[in-house]
């Protein structure tokens, strides 16, 4: 029998918050001293943070958030999209609307469906998808998943193509993670949803997810099946939001300290109104206010980990957000099976409430107008920097030389490729100030030199 590991320590992490809750102003400020210098935090600082309360230390918080952010990942913003494959689900998870008892007609998409819906994302410009699904070992089996990232890999559409897939399914085993590293995905992602475990087993009665541990080990399989890159979240709403992010922390670390890297990514989503439930039944939902410390304090945590957030939340809490610590984003998503092929026949339904219903066009504007870089870009999984090595890169600050040009010319594909004059006229200006950006005169000329292929009609270049 598999021993049971469990190491988020409850009691803990609950003796923790209750000591912070007499933190003073100097030792806030003392903190968000170390925080300015990459340093990371402790769990005690961490805590402390998360008491924080005075409106000229918030602001400081985010000022340091954002700087952290720009001098990591410069001022690039990688764009996404969610495909969901199927909505069959063995689970009864309460917060969901695809849980076993919600009774409507499941479905999953066959391959031809899996091909038509890549068009529409390979229309909108898209270059890197979240393969979603529920959790159904007979109905949606791991051979499925495969099939599926094969359907999407091998479909092109006029100059598109998905050249990277993350994969969100249900935690599995050392053999299946194994199967999906060889399909060439890039980050698996998965959601504890909450780490305290007695909210945990009371939103997820009579299920196969019911087993905490076996959930929360999910990252230890998928990376002794050879998948090095592991991107982590919570549901944020069904426990104290305070509790989630010390285990946050607490997940990170372990990871470092058994496997030698820790999350690649991290995202924070909110609960929203689906099928079956309702929010009533969640006190420990979180208002904006909250949500922007939440992303700022994560950011100064864990400073090279990067950061999602979904069209759950609003463009403009989107647009505010980006600059305390959010990385990437997904644009013009659909959250239901099928969902985009509904969407251009014009069929309106999702798996839960979405808030941006922007264009990826409109997203993509906008992010210029911040002065932001918008990125398709997918180099690092093409070229190993994985892992240790990209986080290695990354604290090295030598990630830069390759992710700012990589950044640029995947904004020209999409210009040239899916643009309109504004945008067109938009991304001229914006990689004409940012080549003047590029320190290292080899790195760039060789961008130049890529950009004018590109122009050219070639695709598909990077560093």
């Amino acid at each position: 029998m598999e021993k049971k590991i469990n190491f988020i320590d409850q009691e803990y992490i609950e003796k923790l918050l209750e000591e912070s809750k007499i933190t003073d102003y100097k030792e806030i400020d003392r903190i968000l001293d170390k925080a300015s210098n990459k340093e990371g935090l402790t769990h005690k600082e961490v805590a402390s943070l998360l008491q924080i309360k005075d409106e000229n230390q918030k602001k400081r918080l985010y000022e340091i958030a954002g700087e952290l952010k720009k001098s990591i990942y410069g001022n690039r913003i990688v764009v996404f999209a969610p495909l969901y494959v199927s909505d069959y689900c063995v689970n009864n998870c309460t917060y969901c609307g695809y849980k076993r008892d919600n009774k409507f007609p499941r479905k999953k998409l066959t391959r031809e469906q899996i091909q038509n819906e890549v068009k529409l994302l390979e229309k909108m410009g898209h270059k890197r998808l979240a393969l979603e699904l529920g959790e159904d070992p007979v109905n949606v089996p791991i051979d499925y998943v495969l099939e599926a990232i094969d359907a999407v890999y091998t479909t092109k559409f006029e100059n598109g193509s998905i050249r990277r897939i993350n994969v969100n399914i249900a935690a599995t085993t050392v053999e299946n993670y194994k199967k999906l590293k060889d399909a060439e995905i890039g980050t698996y992602i998965l959601f504890q949803e909450t780490y305290h475990k007695p909210t945990y087993e009371r939103v997820h009665p009579k299920s196969l997810k019911g087993d905490y541990e076996y959930h929360l080990t999910a990252f230890n399989r998928a990376m002794e099946g050879g998948i090095d890159d592991v991107g982590a979240g919570v549901l944020f709403g069904l426990a104290d939001y305070k509790y989630e992010i010390i285990a946050l922390m607490m997940h990170n670390e372990y990871l470092e300290k058994h496997y030698g890297v820790g999350f690649h990514t991290i995202s924070v989503p909110r609960i929203k109104k689906a099928e079956g439930m309702s929010l009533d039944e969640y006190p420990h939902q979180i208002d904006d206010d909250t949500f922007r410390n939440i992303v700022a304090i994560i950011r100064l945590a864990v400073p090279f980990t990067g950061m999602i957030l979904s069209t759950r939340e609003t463009a403009e809490l989107r647009r505010e957000l980006i600059k305390y610590g959010i990385s990437q984003i997904s644009a013009g998503s659909s959250a239901d099976v099928g969902g985009y092929t509904d969407r251009e026949e014009g069929k309106t339904q999702t798996q839960f409430e979405l808030a941006d219903h922007r264009t990826p066009l409109e997203v993509l504007k906008e992010l210029l107008d911040q002065d932001c870089i918008p990125s398709y870009c997918t180099a690092c999984y093409r070229m190993g920097r994985t892992g240790d090595r990209f986080m290695q890169l990354a604290k090295s600050g030598n990630i830069q030389n390759v992710c700012s040009p990589n950044a640029l010319l995947t904004l020209m594909e999409y210009a040239m490729d899916y643009g309109d004059l504004e945008l067109t006229e938009k991304v001229e200006k914006v990689i004409a100030r940012e080549i003047e950006n590029i320190k290292r005169e080899d790195i760039k000329i060789l961008t130049l030199e890529k950009l004018e292929k590109i122009k050219n009609g070639e695709r598909d270049l990077y560093l």
